[in-house]
């Protein structure tokens, strides 16, 4: 079965620090380009982190650069969302979504509207607050 799951969602204090996992079944998630993207209550989807298939590249949203980090463990059909000094602001579900890359990763994570959102897992809660 095609599928990815999400996990490590949770109800953190504001600095404190979560890790989000992503695995994949069913298929090579390193032959594709993988985001993670939020959704707070109310608000469009924001693309939070991506990273590029083969050389890895990353990106990464104003709001979260120095603080959050993805990376991917191939072997293991992975990747991960380490998150630092979490704010309140970063309340949300969180999705791994898997795309083929059509521009840079940079613009790719720029743009929602270009990865398949509705398509893939149901995501994990990241709750920040006091």
């Amino acid at each position: 079965q095609v599928q990815v799951v999400e996990s490590g969602g949770d109800l953190v204090q504001p600095g404190g620090s979560l890790r989000l996992s992503c695995a994949a079944s069913g298929f090579t998630l390193d032959r594709f380009f993988t985001g993670w993207f939020r959704q707070a209550p109310g608000k469009e989807y924001e693309g939070v982190a991506c990273i590029e298939n083969g050389d890895g590249n990353t990106a990464y949203a104003d709001s979260v650069k120095g603080r959050f980090a993805i990376s991917r463990d191939i072997p293991k059909n992975t990747v991960y969302l380490q998150m630092n000094n979490l704010k309140p602001e970063d309340t949300g579900v969180y999705y791994c979504v898997p795309a083929s890359p059509s521009t840079t990763v940079q613009n790719m994570c720029l743009n929602p509207q270009l990865w398949p959102l509705d398509a893939w897992g149901k995501g994990t809660q990241v709750t920040v607050s006091s």
